[in-house]
């Protein structure tokens, strides 16, 4: 599976690709919060995508694990120095999960979950969602689980207005097209999540 934050047609996911944090901020947070260069490195429910491949990039040794329900990561114990899930995994906190990423990490290992945050263009395309509202607040399932937060400020960046319109057009529908009406510049704001933990 890929690590694409939203579920972008075939044909649009090259641009998708392309726009997707230039700078690589997050990955630089994941890096920080890690960190995972030259570490054994577990990634739940992605194999692919342009963040599985900034980590990799950073020296991350890399194993995958599929995002199943029950969780069942095919590491031995104690075996990785961090577990990360991009969107699609820990959607919320299962302590039956957190159970199992813990039986994989080593002492002192690093659990990192990247959600959108909200509060930026890319939210007002997408409609309500739990990770906009209570996944983020201090009674939410996350800040009370054990979890801290950093909010990594980063953007889609587009080569131009023109390419920027015609994305979210297709892509998005009306929500796109009426958004890229009010942009300014040729990049949407996007702020992620990432939810970070240290085993006990």
């Amino acid at each position: 599976m890929s690590d694409l934050p939203h579920a972008i047609a075939p044909e649009l996911q090259p641009a998708f690709v392309a726009a997707l944090d230039p700078t690589a901020k997050l990955v630089a947070a994941l890096e920080a919060l890690g960190p995972i260069a030259d570490r054994d490195v577990v990634v739940v429910d992605a194999s692919s995508g342009p963040f599985v491949g900034g980590l990799g990039t950073r020296g991350a040794r890399l194993a995958f694990a599929p995002g199943t329900m029950p969780l069942r990561i095919e590491s031995a114990d104690e075996s990785a120095d961090v577990v990360v899930g991009l969107w699609s995994a820990f959607r919320g906190v299962s302590r039956a999960e957190v159970a199992e990423v813990d039986r994989v990490l080593r002492p002192g290992g690093r659990h990192l979950v990247v959600h959108d945050y909200g509060r930026d263009d890319v939210s007002r395309l997408l409609g309500q969602r739990p990770e906009y509202g209570a996944w983020s607040q201090r009674t939410g399932p996350f800040l009370t689980g054990g979890f801290r937060v950093r909010v990594v400020h980063c953007f889609w960046e587009f080569e131009s207005q023109d390419a920027t319109s015609r994305f979210l057009d297709a892509a998005f529908g009306a929500p796109g097209a009426a958004l890229a009406l009010e942009l300014k510049r040729p990049r949407l704001s996007w702020n992620v999540a990432v939810y970070h933990r240290t085993r006990p």
